[in-house]
């Protein structure tokens, strides 16, 4: 999950406020030390943490609650909205207004420069735009061949030089190529520190290639020197924006998100991954609900559009709508799925999900019981994926046997159908549909599964 430890302290801020009996100057005072200390440990420089918590104070204490809106609502609504205007806003884009508009790539070592370009070739082909990978680090043993092999992973066109130690040399032996992309997007060196070699390098590269956007790769465990060596690149090259890394691990991530907001830097992706896919947009407000467990509704159905073909959408909902489904429309669903990501970053997406507080070890173990119920029928006939009804007992010993799991697995197997049979049936019934549409808060708000 994104900044795992920030989140669940925000939430529990969060769930302090809707258990409290009353909002009143003494819980506001413990719900700011609170925040204070979620984002210091979150890498937050602590003036700006000082500052956002000033701001969240006297609007709790002065600002009244809008008609219709509780104490409590109104005081959740404050710590959102100063948390988003503390991210920067407005989302991060990249414009790609020209042919071809050039992306040069900027970092040190181990900011996952590389895998980020990768990344955004990826993102970009999605938009159906044309776009190559151009190979600038002579300096890494291994940097030519990465890209490379990233490049065939994407399907994109790689240029680059194996044996070239001149990144200028590659760059003039590629230029006249240019002209056939949308998109440029050109990996450079880095080194361990910023040093007079590597800002001599960059600075070549610069004036060579003449870049639309520079943006500066920065890993999300860097802390607060996030802001100085925003600041130092931006002095070579004029970056542009920042690609925030590796968020999806133990990576605090408050030092490199604030930090880089406090700075005209600003940043423009996040990573949350190590699949091609897992590079997002940088949105202030989706990222914001994620961290307070109200979900990202946008990013779910991104996610599953991507993942879903539109005529098998429209199969399955027909079969909602008559409550019948089968075997073969839960594996079908659980292959599409796969390509969501992992079940925790699904869950995390989802409104009102962290208010059911479900471990992460429930969620991991019915990732793999999802990875055993496809090897389980994978061993069943095709009549019986579609009527499992049919499913006896010789039936299921033979599913066992042929899957290399237990007797029992299958029957949690079509217990578990069962159980999804009796949902859809629910879910198809337009009068249940609008008692499920009353989980959600006011305006439009997730309610987190607790109610105020």
């Amino acid at each position: 999950m994104v900044l795992e430890k920030l989140g669940d302290s925000l939430k529990n801020v969060l769930r302090r406020i809707v258990k409290a009996g009353l909002v009143d100057p003494k819980l506001i005072d413990e719900l700011v030390i609170d925040i204070k200390k979620a984002l210091i440990l979150a890498d937050v420089n602590i003036g700006l943490a000082n500052n956002i918590c000033d701001k969240i104070k006297n609007r709790a204490l002065n600002e009244k609650p809008a008609k219709g809106m509780t104490a409590k609502e109104h005081t959740v609504n404050i710590v959102y909205d100063e948390l988003v205007k503390f991210l920067g806003a407005e989302e991060g884009k990249v414009e790609i207004t020209k042919k071809p508009t050039k992306i040069l790539l900027v970092g040190l070592f181990g900011s996952g420069k590389t895998t980020t370009a990768g990344k955004l070739a990826k993102f970009y082909k999605k938009q159906g735009l044309k776009v190559c990978l151009m190979q600038t680090d002579t300096w890494r043993p291994a940097a030519y061949e990465q890209l490379k092999t990233l490049a065939e992973k994407v399907h994109v066109p790689f240029y680059g030089e194996e044996s070239e130690k001149d990144p200028i040399k590659i760059l003039q032996k590629y230029e006249p190529d240019f002209g056939r992309f949308d998109v440029v997007i050109v990996d450079s060196a880095g080194r361990d520190a910023l040093n007079d070699e590597l800002i001599s390098e960059l600075k070549k590269i610069n004036s060579t290639l003449k870049p639309d956007t520079s943006l500066l790769v920065i890993s999300g465990d860097i802390g607060q020197a996030a802001q100085k060596q925003a600041q130092t690149f931006h002095n070579i090259v004029g970056v542009k924006g920042v690609i925030v890394t590796k968020l999806d691990g133990t990576a605090k991530g408050g030092g490199a998100l604030t930090a880089c907001a406090a700075t005209d830097a600003k940043v423009k992706f996040i990573g949350l991954g190590e699949h091609i896919e897992d590079l997002e947009i940088f949105k202030p407000k989706n990222f914001v609900s994620r961290l307070l467990g109200m979900g990202d509704l946008e990013a779910l159905l991104t996610k599953a559009q991507e993942a879903f073909k539109q005529e098998d959408v429209e199969k399955l909902g027909k079969k909602i709508e008559k409550g019948d489904i089968s075997l073969t429309d839960l594996y079908e669903q659980m292959e599409a799925m796969k390509k969501m990501g992992p079940l925790s970053q699904i869950a995390n997406l989802i409104p009102g999900m962290s208010g059911m507080n479900i471990p992460k070890e429930v969620l991991s173990v019915q990732e793999d019981k999802m990875k055993s119920w496809k090897f389980l029928m994978d061993s069943m006939t095709p009549e019986e994926k579609e009527n499992p009804d049919i499913i006896n007992a010789s039936r299921i010993e033979r599913i066992a046997k042929g899957s290399g799991r237990s007797e029992q697995d299958v029957r949690d197997l079509l217990k578990q159908y069962k159980q999804m049979k009796k949902m859809v049936k629910m879910i198809g019934s337009p009068s249940k549909m609008k008692k499920m549409a009353k989980l959600f808060g006011k305006g439009g708000m997730p309610n987190m599964g607790i109610n105020f």
